[in-house]
């Protein structure tokens, strides 16, 4: 099993660290690094400058927001860092949300994944070295009436995997038709199947199989002898995620967890929480919203929780570290290459 680590995502983080972590990832052997892009850093620069700095770690976008850009200015960027990296960078993209596209790009939040594939479509034509010539539901190119003519990208043809993150039933259906890999998040190996019928309905509906798709799951991970004390400390991120990454109606993360099993929890804290009731949102998380969705315990915890992860079939752990201090967060991330190791 392989490993990966996210980075990014905020401007308040230290680049300087970030660069020392991820050099001593890549001697630790960890396999890829993904930059977060939310509302702080995009997810782009900072996968550009640990280009520079490092050699064999491959370098993904995870995930850069489909609504932020044109399809021919997210294959432009794509070509660019497979040039600068040597052919190290993976293409992870995805819808976002509602609060996020809307409030942060002023793009309506209608048919996302009517964009998304006609994105992918678009973005392959221009990987292939094709013109790029287009006729879709919501895009199209040249622009219809106009005076442009279709363009072909001043690259050579690349070949760049593309990784889709995805969560709702039929975007996971896409993923398994058309994606190189998956980007899971709201994963849990013990309701596995909440995810990957629907990746592996669309494997089967196109003809693949859902072993040609790469999962990546993100995976937070706590090694220590107070496991009450680990799962305590994570309960306000998952009650976050039930209420505050989408809107009322449109929340990604709290549909999967319904999906696999904790609809009366997952709409309970999301109730709670927007009623502005946090403290009681988070102490509404039971453990089993904490400790199915990562690895936390003991060694011997842990390393059970990454053989069940192996044992469903995810090919790569994107390992969530809370440990702000750098030392502290080599030596967690030495542990726990030592547990896979066992593997």
């Amino acid at each position: 099993m392989k490993t990966s680590i996210t980075v990014g995502g905020y401007a308040r983080d230290n680049i300087r660290a970030t660069v020392d972590f991820v050099r001593s990832a890549e001697k630790l052997g960890v396999s890829q690094v993904w930059s977060a892009e939310a509302w702080g850093q995009d997810a782009v620069t900072s996968l550009a400058f640990l280009a520079a700095e490092t050699n064999r770690i491959r370098l993904g976008t995870g995930i850069m927001q489909i609504s932020a850009r044109v399809p021919s200015m997210i294959a432009m960027t794509a070509l660019s860092m497979h040039a600068l990296s040597n052919g190290r960078f993976t293409l992870g993209l995805g819808v976002s949300g509602p609060q996020v596209v809307e409030g942060l790009h002023g793009v309506a939040y209608e048919a996302p994944l009517t964009r998304l594939k006609e994105t992918v479509e678009i973005v392959r034509l221009a990987l292939k070295g094709d013109k790029l010539s287009y006729k879709g539901k919501r895009h199209a190119l040249p622009k219809p009436g106009g005076e442009g003519k279709a363009i072909r990208l001043d690259f050579p043809p690349a070949n760049i995997p593309i990784f889709l993150a995805t969560l709702a039933p039929k975007s996971l259906e896409y993923t398994g038709a058309s994606a190189d890999g998956w980007l899971g998040t709201s994963f849990s190996p013990d309701y596995a199947e909440a995810h990957l019928a629907h990746i592996r309905e669309g494997a089967r509906a196109a003809g693949r199989s859902i072993e040609e798709i790469e999962l990546h799951v993100a995976c937070p991970v706590a090694i220590g002898e107070r496991v009450e004390q680990m799962i305590d400390a994570r309960r306000y991120g998952v009650a976050f995620s039930m209420g505050a990454m989408g809107s009322r109606t449109t929340n990604f993360y709290n549909d999967a967890l319904q999906r696999a099993g904790f609809m009366d929890d997952a709409k309970a804290i999301q109730k709670l929480w927007l009623a502005g009731k946090r403290d009681q949102a988070t102490k509404r998380v039971p453990d089993d919203m904490v400790t199915k969705y990562g690895a936390i315990g003991t060694p011997e915890m842990v390393l059970e929780r990454f053989r069940l992860y192996r044992d469903v079939g995810v090919a790569s752990l994107t390992l969530r570290l809370d440990v702000e201090d750098e030392k502290e967060k080599i030596g967690l991330l030495e542990q726990i290459i030592d547990l896979l190791n066992h593997l």
